[in-house]
Formats: C-alpha cells, sequence, structure tokens
C-alpha cells in the first residue's frame, strides 16, 4: 500500500462527496433554510402588526368607552331636564287643579250661606207669625193673614 496512494483516493472521495454534497444536498438545505427564515420573518412581522393592530383596537375601544360615557352622561342630563319639566308641570296642574277646587268650594259654601240665609228668614218669617198671632188672639180673616205673610216675605 502506497501511501500517496491512499491519501490522493481519499482526497478525490472528498472532493466528490463534496461536489455531491453542494450538488444534490446542499441545495435543499438551503432552500429550507431560506424558508424557514422566510416564516420567521413573516411571523415576527405579523406579530408587529398584530401589536399595532392591539394597539390600534385598545385606542379605538378607550375612544368608544368616552364616546359611551358622554352619551350617557348627556342622556342622564336630558332625563333629569325632562323630569325637571314633568315636576314643573305637575305644580301648575295640580295648582289649576286646586283653583277649580277653590272655586267650586267657594261656590259650595256661597250656596250653603244662601240656603241658610234662606233658612233663616223662613225661620225669622214663622216666629213672626207666631208673635204675631200671640199678639192678636183675635179672629183675623185667611186671607188678609195671607196677605200680610206675603208683605212680611217680600220684605227680607
Amino acid at each position: 500500500m502506497n501511501i500517496n496512494f491512499t491519501l490522493i483516493s481519499q482526497a478525490m472521495a472528498f472532493a466528490i462527496f463534496i461536489w455531491f454534497t453542494v450538488k444534490f444536498v446542499w441545495p435543499p438545505l438551503m432552500r429550507a433554510i431560506e424558508n424557514r427564515q422566510k416564516t420567521i420573518a413573516e411571523g415576527l412581522a405579523a406579530g408587529e402588526r398584530g401589536k399595532r393592530e392591539l394597539e390600534l383596537a385598545s385606542h379605538h375601544s378607550a375612544d368608544a368607552v368616552r364616546e359611551a360615557k358622554q352619551r350617557a352622561t348627556d342622556i342622564i342630563a336630558q332625563a333629569e331636564r325632562r323630569a325637571a319639566e314633568i315636576i314643573e308641570e305637575a305644580k301648575v296642574a295640580a295648582k289649576d287643579e286646586g283653583g277649580r277646587i277653590l272655586v267650586g268650594a267657594k261656590a259650595e259654601v256661597e250656596q250653603e250661606v244662601f240656603r241658610a240665609r234662606e233658612a233663616l228668614r223662613q225661620q225669622v218669617a214663622d216666629l213672626a207669625l207666631a208673635g204675631a198671632a200671640k199678639i192678636l188672639r183675635r179672629e183675623v180673616d185667611a186671607k188678609a193673614h195671607a196677605d200680610l205673610l206675603a208683605s212680611i216675605k217680600s220684605e227680607f
């Protein structure tokens, strides 16, 4: 065995192995590595986009919450104004109703006073007749008596 021949044959085998590896093994490995790098880069880009979208969504949600709070405040203020209007309308209606009740009560009192006066007049007339009958105690014509009562009633 010759050491030079062994060394040269091993060098040639190694060269063939390198050529085979560069020609057939290396390109699929490089494509796999490039695909993996591209996938990782896309994943990182998607993560950044997701982060930006999350921040944007966070800002949008904060704006929506602020807007909802403002709308709620406006609705509450409007409801309070409407409640105050309803209370004022109820006060005015109650005041009007109280006025109507007062007018009715005054009219009823006036009617009662009129009835009392009429009853009093009737009682006075009856007392006057009873007194006149006691004073006169004599015979009086019924027609003259009726005329006398009518004249007394018309005076009151």
